[in-house]
Parts: structure tokens; C-alpha cells; sequence
């Protein structure tokens, strides 16, 4: 399999892209003004406490409080008190420790943690932490034990909080995993040294830039070349890699093309269609993506696709095509959250399995953590996928000023109607002999076309005067009932 990484590099937005095999899997967009927060780690104040929830709201400086849940307390901390109410180790005024885990999504502030987690290439380091771990993607038993030893070994040397090997981890020699560990600790020494010395609400430390965190975190083996078409970006690149990852610095490349490098590789045009409900299948069947604040669902249809057996085989097919889509879609809109997925019905529990299966199997490229219930009776997936930034929608778009986010607007027929009844209601509330209404050009051209035999008869039965007026700003929706 071919795997490409694409940096596109402008002052105020820098995007990721993972293709592979031409096709894009995955996008990653940072914009400086909206840099996302996971990672930063603030002195923060508590400004709330709530024990029916067993939650506090902590004020870190930003628009919204960030919030805080007795689970995502330091796990040193609650060995200590071994209390579960969360008034055991907060109260209002309180200064702490926190670093954000989730971006504010919405309407919802921030959610952070006490156990701060400082990464690098190979390892994560936990200075409240008390043991050691091994991320479970590595799978063979000799090289998690080996890890382990290792970074066990590292501890007990330097008497320092915990360890988590990532997956990168595997197979690098120990020197290399002791170097990237006592570059942890001297990192934590100066983020110590910035907490000692910082006020309430104060900024202390924040990740690396998306670019450089994209050679930290995206980078594995087998991908074969990392392109950036920013030359400053790529030599802060080419510097980062020969100090911290130096096997990587032969596959980043300087891209100097005189297309832009995303439009190589139809990135743009996938964008595009990434923003759109519906995504049409090879077979000729289709998916259909609602997002909603609570969860977002999928509707698998077979659309044009026939098939050329008996229609068991037909959705069983469509069925396998849309479980791959899916979870490639799922990477690429950032969708997190409960997923619902209404796969065509399949009557034989083999094909449900084998759909669940390649489901699964799909989804195991993906960097963020999913569970997956069984087919239910109603063909329904139910499933999860873990949430840590805004989607590619709420990212690059905004509610419909016209309907308002619903997707749908009121017909010219309905708004005719509805000015019918507003005119009723003024005129008998402020007994007046004319009125001016100003309304959308589709409205007025039915209410003087098609409804004006209605309209005669209102001003009949009203005994007033109605004038018109088409406003080309209004939207279909939009209309005022003046007084003259």
C-alpha cells in the first residue's frame, strides 16, 4: 500500500492530508486563529463545583469554563482519598493543574484532566503517574515485556512518574527510548518551573505546531514520503527530524510544483464532497451522513445497483462496498461521538457477520478509538468514535443563514399563509386602513399570482388597502407587515 503525507503550508490555516493509494484518507486542519487547544496546560481556577454531577467547571482564561469530571482527576490523587465525591478534592477558589483533552465542541466549553501527559516521538511521559504501559496497538508479548522493562528500568533509575510507550515505540533500541525519556524529564522541569511562577488562568504550556506534531504523531513505517510546499516549514521539519527522528528526514520533501500540491491529488475535490449528506458508492448504491448535535447517523441505500444474482447478494455486496466507505468517510469528516449506521436489511446472520467484520477491520486504521455493537434486529449499527476536535463541518462551514441550520425552508405557499394570518392579527390589533408587506420575490409573486383571489377577498373582509413590495435581500422566509 502506498502512503503519502501532504502538508499544505499559508499563514493562516496549515492542512494535513493522508492519502493513500492516491485516495484521501484522512485531513487534519489547524488555523492560527482557531489553533486547537488538546495538549496546553493551564493554572486554572475552580470556579464551580457540582456534586449531583461529580464535575467542576474550571476557569482557564478562555470564553467558556473547561470541565472537569471526577474520572479525569489525577489517579494519584484518588489513591490518596480514595473518596468518589468530587467535594473531597476541589472547592470554589481552588488554583490546579489542568490540560485540555477535548477542543470546546459547540456549545461546550473545554474538557480537561489533572493527569498531565507530556508526548514525544516514542514515549508519553506522566509525571503524577505511578507505573508504567504499553500502547495496546503493539501485540507481541516479548516486545510489550520488553518495553516494559525498559521503561521500568528508566523509573526506578531516575525516581520520576510513569511511562507510556506508543506505538512508534516498537522494535527502537533502548539508548534511543533512554534519550527520548531524559528529554521528557528535562522537558517537564521547565513546564515545572512556569507552573511554580504562574498566576490564576494563566497559559503555561502548549503543544507543537501541527506540522511538526504531524511527523510525531502521523509518521510510521511504510510511509513513503512526506511533502510540505512551505520551504520554512520544511526545514523546521528537516531540524525537528534530525534531532528527534532522525530515520525520517530522507522521505520529507520540499515541494516546489507550480500546481498547488493538494490539487495533485484531487484533495480539494474530496473536501468538497466530504461536505455533502450523500456519497455515492462504485456499485451505484449510496450513503447518506446527517449530523446532528446529539449523534450522527448513516442510511446505506442501493440506489442504481441491481446486481446480477437475487437481492440477498445484491445488499449483502452493497452492504460489504458501504462498510468500507464508511469508515474512511468517518476519518475523513472527523465524525465522532454515537454513530448510527441503518445497513440494507440482511436476512442471513452470515452476511451480518461478515459486514460487522469488515467494518471493524476498516476502522482499525483509524488513530481514534471506536467500539462497535452487533447488527440489531433492525439491520442498525449502533457504534462510537472518540471525539477530540471540531469535524471537518463545524471546521470549514456554518448554519444556513436562510433556515437556520435545519436543512429546510418553509414553502412560498406556507409563507403566503402565514402573511394571511399576521395581516388578520395587526389588523384587528390596531384597526388601521392600509399595510405594506415586504416579502421575498417568490412570495410576492404568489400572493399577486396564484393567491390573488385570496387576496381580494381579505381586503374585502378586512375593508384595508394591502400594497407589496419583493425585497431581493429577504430570504423565502423573511417578511415584515408594515403599518402605513
Amino acid at each position: 500500500m502506498s502512503e503519502e503525507i501532504l502538508i499544505n503550508v499559508t499563514p493562516p490555516e496549515t492542512r494535513v492530508a493522508v492519502v493513500e493509494n492516491g485516495v484521501l484518507q484522512e485531513l487534519i486542519i489547524e488555523r492560527s486563529r482557531m489553533r486547537g487547544l488538546v495538549g496546553n496546560i493551564y493554572k486554572g481556577e475552580v470556579c464551580r463545583v457540582l456534586p449531583g454531577m461529580q464535575a467542576a467547571f474550571v476557569d482557564i482564561g478562555l470564553d467558556r469554563a473547561a470541565f472537569l469530571h471526577l474520572s479525569d482527576l489525577c489517579a494519584r490523587d484518588l489513591e490518596k482519598k480514595g473518596s468518589e465525591n468530587i467535594e473531597a478534592y476541589l472547592h470554589e477558589g481552588q488554583q490546579i493543574v489542568v490540560q485540555v483533552v477535548k477542543d470546546p465542541l459547540g456549545t461546550k466549553g473545554a474538557r480537561i484532566t489533572t493527569e498531565i501527559s507530556i508526548p514525544s516521538r516514542f514515549q508519553v511521559y506522566m509525571p503524577y503517574a505511578n507505573n508504567s504501559g504499553v500502547s495496546q496497538r503493539i501485540e507481541c508479548e516479548e516486545e510489550r515485556t520488553r518495553l516494559k522493562t525498559c521503561l521500568d528500568t528508566f523509573r526506578k533509575q531516575n525516581k520520576c512518574g510513569g511511562f507510556i510507550a506508543r506505538t512508534a515505540a516498537e522494535s527502537v533500541e533502548e539508548p534511543i527510548l533512554m534519550a527520548d525519556m531524559t528529554f521528557l524529564l528535562k522537558l517537564w522541569e521547565s513546564i515545572s518551573a512556569k507552573i511554580a511562577s504562574a498566576k490564576a488562568k494563566e497559559f503555561i504550556h502548549k503543544d507543537l505546531p501541527l506540522s511538526v506534531r504531524t511527523l510525531r504523531d502521523l509518521y510510521k513505517e511504510g510511509i513513503e514520503r512526506v511533502r510540505v510546499d512551505s520551504r520554512e516549514t520544511y526545514h523546521r521539519l528537516i531540524e525537528f527530524a534530525e534531532v528527534f527522528v532522525p530515520e525520517i528526514v530522507p522521505v520529507v520533501e520540499h515541494y516546489t510544483g507550480d500546481s498547488p500540491l493538494f490539487d495533485i491529488y484531487s484533495v480539494e475535490d474530496e473536501i468538497q464532497k466530504a461536505l455533502e449528506r450523500k456519497v455515492t458508492l462504485k456499485s451505484g448504491g449510496h450513503l447518506v451522513f446527517d449530523q446532528t448535535e446529539s449523534m450522527t447517523t448513516v442510511d446505506v441505500n442501493t440506489g442504481g445497483y441491481v446486481g446480477g444474482k437475487n437481492l440477498e447478494e445484491t445488499i449483502f455486496k452493497t452492504n460489504l462496498e458501504a462498510a468500507q466507505t464508511i469508515s474512511r468517510q468517518l476519518r475523513l469528516r472527523n465524525l465522532g461521538g454515537i454513530i448510527i449506521i441503518d445497513f440494507i436489511d440482511m436476512q442471513s446472520d452470515d452476511h451480518k457477520k461478515q459486514v460487522l467484520q469488515a467494518l471493524e477491520r476498516c476502522l482499525e486504521k483509524d488513530r481514534a478509538k471506536t467500539k462497535i455493537t452487533e447488527v440489531s434486529s433492525l439491520g442498525l449499527v449502533e457504534m462510537t468514535r472518540k471525539r477530540t476536535r471540531e469535524s471537518l463541518e463545524h471546521i470549514l462551514c456554518e448554519p444556513c443563514s436562510a433556515c437556520g441550520g435545519r436543512g429546510v425552508l418553509k414553502t412560498s405557499e406556507s409563507m403566503c399563509l402565514e402573511i394571511f394570518r399576521e395581516i388578520i392579527r395587526e389588523v384587528r390589533q390596531y384597526k388601521v386602513q392600509k399595510l405594506l408587506v415586504l416579502a421575498s420575490n417568490s412570495v410576492v409573486e404568489m400572493l399577486l399570482d396564484e393567491e390573488a383571489d385570496m387576496l381580494a377577498e381579505l381586503e374585502t373582509f378586512l375593508g384595508v388597502q394591502i400594497k407589496f413590495r419583493a425585497e431581493s435581500e429577504y430570504n423565502q422566509e423573511q417578511y415584515d407587515v408594515v403599518l402605513l
